[in-house]
């Protein structure tokens, strides 16, 4: 890292534009902070509480964030791509359109967090726990899924091509009828409608 900001309340800070490359940001709090067209590229992000924050159109290229916080957090047609989370909270997420791609998941507690729009190839959900998790109108393709639990999920509208519903829970998962076909189709049955 080329440099770290520690232990700073930026809270509400708008940062319009603002960009960082190579920083890690430690114990920061950015509740209800803004971003705008603001990019993060190789950050780290370590105990960070993104609580109430709101980004638009912003980057956090190959980001790493650790112990987060992004309780009722909202990202609006923002870049995310090759970002990975481990042990964060993601209650009342939002996202809205954007490109997640490459992200990583794994693990993850993403129970009632909503995705909407939002271009999601690649992205590693394996044994994420999405219950009640909306993902629609997403592009999950090529995700890795693996013991993820999808309970009650919305994933209508989504690309879920790749999902093997031998290896995931679906109990009670709202899909619409081309997923539907697609997932009796990966069990080995033919569709003749």
């Amino acid at each position: 890292m080329e440099s770290t900001i520690r232990g700073e309340d930026w809270y509400g800070r708008e940062l319009d534009g603002a960009e960082f490359t190579d920083v890690e940001f430690v114990d920061l709090d950015l509740t209800e902070a803004v971003t705008r067209a603001a990019v993060f590229t190789g950050c780290t992000f370590r105990n960070v509480k993104f609580n109430v924050s709101k980004h638009t159109d912003s980057a956090f290229v190959n980001c790493t964030f650790t112990g987060c916080n992004f309780f009722d957090a909202g990202f609006e047609r923002c870049k995310l791509t090759g970002s990975t989370f481990d042990g964060c909270e993601f209650g009342l997420l939002k996202v809205t359109g954007g490109n997640w791609s490459f992200v990583g998941l794994r693990d993850a507690d993403l129970a009632g967090a909503e995705f909407a729009g939002v271009r999601l190839r690649e992205a590693d959900l394996s044994r994420a726990r999405c219950v009640g998790t909306t993902l629609t109108g997403c592009d999950l393709s090529a995700s890795a899924f693996e013991r993820a639990d999808f309970s009650k999920a919305d994933l209508r509208g989504s690309d879920i091509t790749g999902l093997d519903p031998q290896t995931v829970t679906l109990t009670n998962a709202v899909i619409d009828e081309r997923q539907a076909v697609a997932i009796v189709e990966s069990l080995g049955l033919i569709v003749i409608g």
